[in-house]
């Protein structure tokens, strides 16, 4: 069910061997954010992100909440736009997780999510913008 709405989950599995369960997951849906320069829209990213759940999180309770977290990422980057100075192809990532992070604790709760990962950024246009 999940997958068809593009949510992934990955919940506590022992791996071959290992006594400790791997951390659970939860994949947010792919949202597309503005790359602004001097005032004006230059690029879209699209960004897969995933979430790192803490052992007092709930899955389904963050699960329930991606399009809180899809909703802070769109407005923090409309508010101070994680944009590289050199490169409109690619956002800041250390910047876009320490927001998501930030927005983390009144969204899922204190401590539910110890850390954001940034997996992919895809930009609308890869041509005629400057790269670093």
């Amino acid at each position: 069910m999940g997958a068809g709405l593009g949510i992934g989950v990955a919940g506590p599995a022992l791996a071959a061997g290992d006594e400790k369960p791997a951390a659970a997951v939860v994949n947010l849906q792919g949202v597309g954010l503005p790359v602004i320069a001097d005032g004006r829209v230059r690029n879209y990213v699209f960004v897969s992100i995933r979430l790192h759940l803490s052992g007092s999180a709930s899955m389904e309770a963050v699960r329930a909440k991606d399009a809180h977290f899809r909703d802070a990422l769109v407005k923090a980057a409309h508010r101070t736009p994680f944009t590289l100075a050199r490169d409109w192809s690619q956002l800041d990532a250390v910047a876009l997780s320490r927001s998501l992070m930030a927005s983390a604790a009144r969204i899922a709760g204190q401590g539910k999510i110890s850390r954001v990962e940034v997996l992919h950024q895809a930009p609308r246009r890869r041509t005629g913008i400057p790269t670093a």
